[in-house]
């Protein structure tokens, strides 16, 4: 018995709901279709459909089984997919979950270069600030940026994020312009918190050597980049912010940056991924196309040793 096409043939049967549809949509005898499912219960010792004249229905133990058979054979494709040329060409349904601020600033602008190289691919791209469980999900890959952690996920460095510290004018006419980060402790400043754990994140500035980290107090904080950005809009507090997303309204003078000659930690940018899906083609060309976007961005571009390393993929 082939096991592989007893499985296609198992799942057809299920998906069909009988022994005759399932023969004529595999162009084979129906006696054939038969013949192997009885050798795959065999094979495995359970009974996988209930059957009568006129129905046929899955078993408790041919529901797990299906359920099973449908994840193999889909990583059975997958691997043909990633071996074959339609590997220059790949297809089918691809979800992507990406920050905020990153997803609306850069790539969602970019994005009919992206289909205009893949034309068939049907990109689903969830935006939030919220840190998604790729496997629960059901996601294909994430762009995260910061620390990593699940250890079950591959992870490719693919860009870099700096932060400017600023205010709105209207705020530093009313309550002064901070010359060390020590000052801030006397300002309203506006803080963001991790939507995965609910801490707050702390503000980190070095100058000279000199490297100072201040948990600031604040009577707002928030987990969303778009409603960050707002707040400091709205003249509620100094915020931090990435330069990219800051920099159109530094220009326009919504904002005024402050404690200029101090640098604030750089946030490395990843795109992960389950690693059972690391064939998949879909991902593979997205993965590809988000690294040369953000190498392409003056603003998210990595330093010239990493950005030419051999490879910079790894499990985290």
């Amino acid at each position: 018995m082939n096991k592989l096409q007893a499985m296609e043939v198992f799942v057809q049967v299920v998906d069909a709901g009988g022994f005759t549809r399932a023969a004529e949509n595999m162009k084979l005898p129906k006696a054939t279709v038969s013949t192997l499912i009885q050798s795959l219960e065999t094979s495995l010792a359970v009974k996988l459909l209930h059957r009568t004249t006129r129905h046929v229905s899955v078993t408790a133990d041919g529901a797990a089984y299906y359920e099973r058979c449908l994840r193999i054979l889909s990583d059975v494709r997958e691997a043909e997919e990633s071996l074959s040329r339609t590997r220059l060409s790949p297809s089918g349904r691809l979800r992507v979950d990406a920050p905020t601020g990153l997803a609306s600033e850069v790539i969602v602008p970019a994005l009919s270069d992206f289909f205009a190289r893949y034309p068939d691919i049907q990109l689903e791209l969830g935006c939030s600030d919220r840190p998604v469980d790729l496997i629960e999900e059901g996601v294909d890959c994430a762009v995260r940026g910061g620390a990593l952690g699940d250890s079950s996920l591959i992870a490719r460095r693919v860009g870099i994020l700096h932060f400017v510290t600023c205010a709105t004018p209207g705020y530093l006419n009313q309550f002064g312009r901070p010359t060390h980060p020590n000052d801030l402790l006397r300002h309203r400043c506006v803080n963001y918190f991790s939507a995965r754990t609910g801490k707050i994140y702390d503000w980190d500035f070095t100058r000279d050597g000199e490297r100072v980290q201040v948990a600031l107090p604040g009577h707002i904080a928030l987990n969303d980049s778009n409603a960050y950005t707002a707040a400091g809009l709205a003249g509620l507090g100094i915020v931090q912010m990435s330069k990219l997303m800051m920099e159109p309204m530094l220009k326009d003078g919504r904002f005024e940056s402050v404690l200029d000659d101090w640098v604030s930690d750089p946030l490395p940018i990843h795109v992960v991924y389950p690693q059972n899906r690391h064939l998949s083609a879909k991902v593979r060309v997205f993965v590809e196309w988000v690294a040369e976007l953000f190498s392409n961005h003056p603003g998210m571009r990595l330093p010239k040793n990493v950005a030419r390393a051999p490879s910079f993929e790894v499990a985290i």
